[in-house]
């Protein structure tokens, strides 16, 4: 669907983004993630056609950005972070307005105007002016703008920033439809929405990139050691004598006393099965086991290990 080869821009002295390889496949939601300056708005703004490479090439359907942009700009729909909405406009017109700069004629502009408003329920928004809009509604005017035509790639920046629960909710779903028909490229700083609803993730970081994968297989990746929390009562100091006495613990990390009299224990394992011979000598020694469950890196981990960042 799309190719990404080597994709880089400088802006003079300056590198947004350098030397990007990746893919978005056919009927793939592709989560696209970094933090601030990484580089992400400048990326989906060249995959985009409005801004040009220093060097790299692009390919969307089959049609080189640079060299064939009519072509795959047809293939296209983008909803930038601030959706391109005129205030003075009524949602109608304006959707028949971006139906036109899409191409689109005749007795097929009523046709598509007519689809799109009904998939992001707008039918008894058509006559109001989108400056009287929600916020909610105005992003479902930015998001029906970028649907019209049925663009095999659809690009997503940030779509439901500033938009309550209840509409997270509702977007979050019909974005999720959407990858059944198109190829998405969703970025979004939340990432229990990436999670949510993303095939794949790309993860970029001072413009380069750090890592292509699903999400199961990089929390995968980054796990490690096993780490066991453990949560006991009674005497911390019998717990870690017993604890001590258990092959197959790499390291106890971390004790953490409670104010009800319970201690938690972070354990290093060398594998999980060791699980089993700490319960049986906690057991044998005469430990209450309160809790025991196994931490794994979730993305929020992955992504602050690959950026570089800290909590």
């Amino acid at each position: 669907m799309v190719e990404i080869k080597n994709l880089t821009k400088h802006y003079g002295k300056v590198t947004a983004v350098n030397d990007l390889s990746f893919e978005i496949r056919d009927n793939e939601i592709l989560g696209f993630l970094g933090p601030n300056g990484a580089g992400k708005s400048t990326t989906m703004n060249i995959i985009a056609g409005y801004l040009p490479t220093s060097s790299g090439t692009v390919n969307v359907c089959g049609h080189d950005i640079k060299e064939d942009a009519r072509a795959a700009k047809r293939c296209i729909g983008y909803l930038p972070e601030i959706p391109p909405l005129y205030p003075d406009m009524r949602v109608e017109e304006y959707l028949r307005y971006c139906a036109g700069i899409k191409g689109i004629r005749g007795g097929e502009v009523k046709k598509e105007v007519e689809k799109v408003m009904k998939r992001l329920q707008l039918t008894d928004m058509r006559r109001r002016l989108i400056a009287n809009l929600s916020k909610g509604y105005k992003q479902r005017v930015g998001l029906a703008q970028a649907i019209l035509g049925d663009p095999e790639l659809l690009i997503l920046d940030e779509p439901t920033v500033g938009l309550d629960p209840t509409q997270v909710a509702e977007l979050r779903k019909f974005i999720k439809t959407l990858g059944k028909d198109h190829s998405v490229i969703l970025s979004s700083h939340i990432l229990s929405e990436i999670s949510a609803v993303c095939d794949r993730v790309v993860i970029i970081s001072k413009g380069e990139l750090r890592a292509v994968d699903t999400i199961e297989n990089l929390e995968r990746k980054m796990s490690g050691s096993p780490i066991l929390s453990l949560t006991v009562e009674g005497e911390q100091l019998a717990a870690s004598f017993v604890l001590g006495e258990v092959k197959g613990i790499k390291e106890i990390q971390d004790i953490i006393e409670n104010d009800d009299g319970t201690s938690v224990f972070k354990i290093q394992l060398e594998d999980e099965k060791v699980r089993q011979d700490i319960m049986a000598a906690l057991v044998e020694g005469g430990i209450n086991v309160v809790e025991m469950s196994m931490e794994r890196p979730d993305l929020e981990k992955v992504f602050l290990e690959l950026t570089g960042k800290k909590k």
